[in-house]
């Protein structure tokens, strides 16, 4: 893209630069690669934690910072320094678990524990598909399972530290009702997973969103143009902000039917493939 203009180029991660097998390919790894050290201005924004954020993107060598937990932090990739922080207050936190207690959703509570990053839950009250998650990531460090003690409390011990976020995985009906009471506060995302198919409900501060921290990246890499990459639902915020915005093959409707163009899919190297064509 022959142009004087200062783009930054914004990847999601999984569906979109991630194959099937949650991994990105030699061939996408080694493009970007090359055109990160010409001097693109290339990032990725994803759900994912810079724990295993960095595990799928073994040998991506971003220049910038990275945007993760759904932009919740804005972080060094290297250093895992917090350059941006959107935390919850303690009321808000609160107000949260208290609303899916309610709903009977036993939750994964993110929060940062003594300069760490934990995620804290009751061991016998997690359903089988959160226990599966919390499995995959038991090795990062971030594992904090605690036992239950009694309802006054439960609350005081699990929403240890500075609370960012809340996951919850299970049943379809509690996780939509509790979805629509807290998404007039609060930022949440309600979808089902592109590999268990499960549904999930995040929940995230106002402030929070992959679109927000975009917009900071541009500002503090003083760029005219943002263009981005997606497939699912939790990417239409960024579409929205963004000057140009690709959706990929395999992409959910509603980002189609907002995207500038529809590009090749994720198992194709779709990302990877158009900038080779547009970038230069």
């Amino acid at each position: 893209m022959k142009t004087t203009q200062k783009v930054l180029y914004i990847t999601d991660l999984d569906g979109t630069l991630l194959h099937h097998n949650e991994r990105i390919s030699a061939w996408s790894r080694d493009t970007l690669n090359h055109f990160i050290e010409k001097g693109m201005l290339f990032s990725y924004a994803t759900a994912r934690s810079i724990f295993t954020s960095s595990v799928v993107t073994a040998g991506l060598r971003p220049r910038l910072p990275v945007i993760v937990n759904n932009g919740s932090f804005i972080m060094d990739p290297d250093s895992r320094k917090r350059i941006l922080v959107n935390q919850f207050s303690r009321e808000e936190a609160q107000d949260i678990y208290a609303i899916l207690r309610r709903h009977q959703i036993a939750p994964l509570v993110d929060a940062i524990i003594n300069e760490h990053e934990k995620f804290s839950y009751f061991e016998k009250a997690i359903n089988p598909a959160l226990a599966d998650f919390v499995a995959a990531r038991s090795r990062d460090g971030r594992d904090n399972p605690l036992q239950e003690q009694n309802p006054e409390n439960d609350m005081r011990v699990i929403l240890q530290g500075e609370v960012f976020y809340f996951t919850c995985i299970g049943e379809e009906a509690k996780l939509r009702a509790a979805y629509e009471e807290l998404n007039e506060t609060y930022n949440c995302i309600f979808q089902f997973d592109i590999y268990s198919h499960e549904p999930w409900l995040e929940v995230m501060p106002h402030t929070a969103s992959k679109a927000h921290a975009i917009e900071q990246l541009k500002e503090l890499y003083k760029c005219d143009k943002v263009v981005v990459f997606g497939d699912g639902a939790n990417d239409i915020p960024m579409f929205q902000v963004a000057d140009e915005s690709y959706a990929m093959a395999n992409a959910i409707d509603a980002l189609k039917e907002i995207a500038t163009a529809v590009i090749d899919s994720n198992e194709n190297d779709g990302v990877a493939k158009w900038l080779s064509f547009h970038f230069c």
